[in-house]
């Protein structure tokens, strides 16, 4: 779904297991009360909840909000379009998450390389 173009745009997921919502807010460029609505929109958006309904979410929900605004921002799709888009490419997501995974380590590995290098 997301271009090599379009991802590098973007910061590089770190390593993290969980991110709150500033953070997930920062890695995609988006504010977090429209994260807080794409909730509402887009069912497979599910961020873990903890005390006081604080979100946390992990890896796949970043790589699937990336997803969601290259739909609505670059593609220029419609909120049920991109739903529609999404829920018709579920069997696809998981090797576009593992392509975009493994794309990202790629990156970070070739960063430590190049430090090992110097």
């Amino acid at each position: 779904m997301l271009e090599a173009s379009n991802d590098s745009a973007l910061p590089v997921i770190p390593g993290k297991r969980y991110f709150t919502i500033g953070e997930v807010g920062e890695l995609c460029a988006v504010k977090p009360h429209v994260l807080r609505y794409w909730e509402q929109e887009f069912p497979q958006l599910k961020p873990l909840k903890r005390r006081g309904n604080r979100r946390y979410y992990q890896r796949h929900d970043v790589i699937l909000i990336r997803q969601i605004r290259s739909l609505l921002y670059e593609q220029g799709f419609t909120i049920g379009g991109a739903r529609q888009r999404l829920s018709g490419t579920e069997a696809k997501e998981d090797s576009n998450q593992s392509q975009q995974i493994i794309r990202q380590l790629r990156v970070e590995l070739e960063g430590v390389l190049d430090i090992l290098r110097r």
